[in-house]
């Protein structure tokens, strides 16, 4: 087989699209967990680089002292079966790691947990991954006179492979059958690539049979196999996957909730005994009034970040004279929207597929504009800064009002909400916020009347509900004096200012059951917790 150098250029094409898949998969198996943020891409794509050039440098060893191709096609079985069982695995290597770390971490813990678990699941079988370039340049070239030439042709085969490797997840399989088959997909084909070799060469049939099974028995039990294990009991669950998020929706008998990509938070809820959900969405309620719903025929509202629709839902409950424009990038978001959130088809609620900033450039004048794009530390950087926030306004009527959900609480000086107020602040000169739950509602105009118009409208509204919430929102409202902690599109590190959150947020739990199982025996913690 090795005398057609076709089969080793296949073999260098597919193990550069495997990097790739591998990789893409990785950041879907951790975002569950760890978010999906540009700092867990950062440790990814670097464990990853790490891992392929400590591959390239024993691999070169290893040609030069065995140039066997029996041993090259054995590590890539052995990637194979590695990569076939995290769909099964990973998830509890993930847990297993998480709660060590726990144990002893003061700070940073989403990262070290990140960091680990990243090299635990995927340094190995990427530095074996590794090792496939320097080993087919030792046996493709037969003289120095044609060195260059084969070297380059292999580069470009492995270059053409991972950016194939790169689209085809992405956009096809990730999207289609989600991210366990796409590890079995891609494990499959490194297999197949090793027995077609072995096949050939009439060797180590009992390494062919026992890996075949191998890869069959993980294929049954991890193309199933649930990422969210830690979903609550006595709820239905729904996993799903598109181009942008992991998607998970629990339903319980009093509401139904979104999950995408982080286990810390949910990102959309419609309760099923009534229209309010007890959650920030009900204190944007507040918005409208303020922008003189009662007193207009025609209201309009654009909702960035639409998510499976409550706000929009509410807005064409309470007030018949609205227009509701809703974006969101997320195409199954939006399905999901209609399909287990109760979304109403009607003409008065425009659903649309775009990216927020993007649609704003173009878009229309509101009353209302409500910015709902900010998800833990996954917030957009661009809908964060000072020039998004002037952007808005320019597409705010000249009573209009801009409404921000910040979904981070936090003590501390200097934190995350204090950047995006005091951003929102040297735009907008009358802004106010009310803390509701784990989440600050911000309501920005350029008109100081707004507390007033809230007061009027809702007195005068014809619904003792959502009025006497009205009035519980108006006393929780205070007026936010800014400060000098502006974000830009130059300058905006919402990520690391979001992780100091969440960081806190963990610390916070890891104390209570440290100090819960201190002093305790093995037997006695796990009796704590049956």
């Amino acid at each position: 087989m090795l005398k057609r150098k076709w089969f080793l250029y296949i073999t260098e094409f597919f193990s550069g699209m495997a990097v790739m898949a591998i990789e893409l998969g990785a950041s879907r198996l951790l975002a569950p967990y760890f978010s999906s943020s540009q700092i867990v891409w950062t440790i990814i794509i670097g464990a990853i680089m790490i891992a392929m050039a400590l591959g390239n440098i024993w691999g070169g060893r290893l040609a030069d002292k065995n140039p066997s191709p029996d041993k090259l096609y054995s590590r890539i079985i052995v990637v194979a079966i590695w990569v076939a069982a995290i769909p099964l695995l990973g998830k509890y290597v993930i847990a297993g790691i998480s709660l060590l770390l726990a144990s002893f971490v003061g700070s940073n813990f989403l990262i070290w947990a990140s960091l680990f678990s990243c090299i635990a699941l995927f340094v190995f079988p990427l530095m074996l991954l590794g090792t496939v370039s320097p080993s087919l340049v030792k046996y493709s070239i037969a003289s120095l006179d044609e060195s260059g030439k084969i070297v380059g042709e292999l580069n470009a085969l492995n270059t053409i492979g991972s950016i194939i490797g790169t689209f085809a997840p992405t956009f096809i399989t990730i999207p289609t059958v989600g991210t366990s088959w796409t590890f079995l997909i891609f494990a499959g084909i490194l297999l197949a690539i090793a027995v077609a070799y072995f096949i050939s060469e009439k060797k180590h049939l009992v390494k062919i049979i026992v890996s075949l099974l191998l890869m069959i028995v993980l294929t049954i039990f991890g193309a199933g196999s649930s990422f969210a294990f830690w979903a609550e009991s006595g709820t239905t669950m729904t996993e799903d996957e598109s181009i942008y998020n992991y998607l998970q929706v629990t339903e319980s008998e009093e509401e139904i909730r979104l999950s995408t990509n982080v286990l810390f938070g949910i990102q959309s809820i419609a309760r099923k005994d009534g229209r309010l959900t007890g959650m920030y969405y009900d204190y944007a309620l507040a918005a409208p009034f303020m922008a003189n719903v009662t007193e207009k025929e025609d209201f309009r509202i654009l909702i960035l970040g639409m998510g499976t629709g409550t706000y929009a839902k509410q807005c064409y409950e309470y007030f018949d004279n609205t227009h509701i424009e809703g974006v969101e990038i997320d195409k199954k978001i939006l399905d999901l929207a209609y399909s287990r959130f109760g979304l109403p088809k009607d003409p008065r609620i425009e659903c649309i597929e775009f990216d927020g900033r993007a649609y704003l450039r173009n878009a229309d004048k509101y009353d209302v504009i409500m910015v709902d794009a900010y998800r833990d530390i996954t917030i957009p950087f661009q809908m964060s800064s000072k020039e998004f926030f002037q952007e808005v306004k320019s597409h705010l009527k000249e009573d209009g009002v801009m409404t921000v959900n910040l979904n981070m609480r936090s003590d501390k000086k200097n934190s995350i909400n204090d950047y995006l107020c005091d951003t929102i602040a040297s735009v907008f000169p009358y802004v106010y916020t009310a803390d509701c739950g784990g989440n600050r509602e911000v309501f920005a105009s350029t008109k100081g009347d707004v507390m007033t118009k809230l007061s009027d409208g809702a007195a005068a509204y014809n619904d003792a509900e959502l009025t006497y919430f009205m009035e519980q929102v108006e006393s929780a409202l205070t007026a936010y004096q800014g400060g000098n902690l502006i974000l830009t599109d130059d300058k905006a590190p919402v990520e690391l200012l979001g992780m100091q959150v969440i960081d806190e947020l963990i610390a916070e739990e890891l104390k209570y059951y440290k100090d819960l199982f201190k002093g305790k025996s093995l037997s006695e913690i796990i009796d704590m917790l049956k």
